[in-house]
């Protein structure tokens, strides 16, 4: 069938870059090669018992028909998805602080909204200052979107920094904030804070969270797909979301939500064995990657990715490849380390590549060696 036959918007939009760097790693597993892949962000623990306990007591008090109460959605992309709907319109501005996550312009961009990107760099550790947030403010600007703790790169805001962004923020009153904290647990720094919390900002803001990162509930395994993500944001907002899933999905499973409920009323101390284990490898990771020449880091205080800088390698040729940007430096740590990445092109940043940490041990350390070797060659 051909292509033009197609909505523009469909032809246009780029594939996930992580999801298309998953697919190609698992067909190279299935023609036998021995990949590691480190290009998604799933947990490699299994769902805590209590939450899955949790699911089938819901299954066992009939916990089946479309739940109301709030706006629960399926997955935070999906909730993502529903905010841009509801609130761009079209030749809104965007302002997204580069490295983002990967959705964010696209998803933008369906919304018939324009992304302002605002490049970040190592030296302010991947995350935007006031001052570029002031430059980048124009009368069509609508919406801020950033993560933190941040996927790609790891960076948390701080209380400071926050306020500073909020300080500029507060002279603009018709910008609203997407506040993407689907890593909130998953911090190093030992404090989580939103920028709701900051004066000024709770009329203005959407916090996006979901389970699938701090509880293990992802939905990329197939025997798991729990998929809850949901937002907090003004009444107004949160039915004008609730409005567009009714003509879309309806509602997220009953079932999902009553496990997440368990989550999120559990105490921390009963996923610190993942967030503590996390802490782990990435020192272990950020050890072996100090000893790659080339390989320029922050030191990233949440989510479990690291970001590094990579262009010491552009236009250089390694073991007869022509290194040119970030996408040709993944796929040769692909086809010769047999290690899966994700280019930082994905995310706004053409100099850097994402490697994700949510994996063993004996994983990273053989993924570090393959990748020592192959750009030693």
């Amino acid at each position: 069938m051909s292509t033009q036959h197609l909505t523009d918007r469909i032809n246009n939009m780029a594939v996930s870059a992580t999801l298309a760097m998953a697919a190609k790693a698992r067909e190279l597993k299935q023609e036998g090669r021995d990949i590691i892949g480190l290009s998604l962000g799933e947990p490699d623990f299994n769902v805590p018992d209590f939450i899955k306990e949790a699911a089938k007591k819901a299954i066992d008090e009939n916990w089946s028909s479309y739940s109301k109460q709030i706006v629960v959605s399926t997955g935070a992309k999906q909730s993502l998805y529903n905010v841009a709907m509801a609130m761009i319109q079209q030749g809104d501005e965007v302002i997204l602080p580069a490295p983002y996550w990967v959705s964010y312009s696209d998803i933008v961009q369906l919304a018939e909204g324009v992304p302002v990107e605002v490049p970040t760099s190592l030296e302010t550790d991947f995350k935007m200052t006031a001052a570029q947030l002031e430059a980048a403010i124009t009368p069509r600007t609508k919406m801020l979107w950033f993560s933190s703790p941040c996927n790609p790169s790891g960076s948390v805001y701080s209380q400071q920094e926050l306020e500073s962004l909020a300080a500029v923020l507060r002279k603009h009153p018709g910008i609203y904030v997407v506040s993407d904290e689907i890593y909130e647990h998953i911090n190093f720094t030992g404090q989580h804070v939103s920028i709701a919390a900051i004066e000024g900002m709770y009329e203005r803001t959407i916090t996006v969270n979901g389970v699938s990162k701090a509880f293990a509930m992802t939905g990329w395994r197939a025997m798991t797909g729990w998929r809850i993500g949901y937002i907090g944001a003004p009444a107004w907002i949160a039915k004008a979301t609730n409005k567009l899933q009714g003509q879309v999905t309806s509602g997220a499973n009953s079932i999902a939500q009553r496990a997440t409920i368990a989550a999120l009323e559990a105490p921390k101390s009963s996923i610190q064995f993942m967030i503590d284990e996390f802490h782990k490898r990435r020192d272990l990771i950020l050890g072996l990657m100090a000893e790659i020449p080339g390989f320029k880091l922050n030191v990233p205080e949440g989510a479990f990715y690291v970001f590094p800088d990579v262009s010491d390698y552009f236009g250089k040729t390694i073991q007869g490849v022509k290194i040119e940007n970030a996408n040709d430096f993944a796929l040769f740590l692909l086809d010769k380390a047999n290690v899966a990445t994700v280019t930082g092109e994905a995310f706004g940043n053409n100099d850097c590549i994402r490697i994700s940490y949510a994996a063993s041990e004996s994983e990273i350390k053989e993924a570090m060696s393959r990748i020592k070797a192959a750009v030693l060659a």
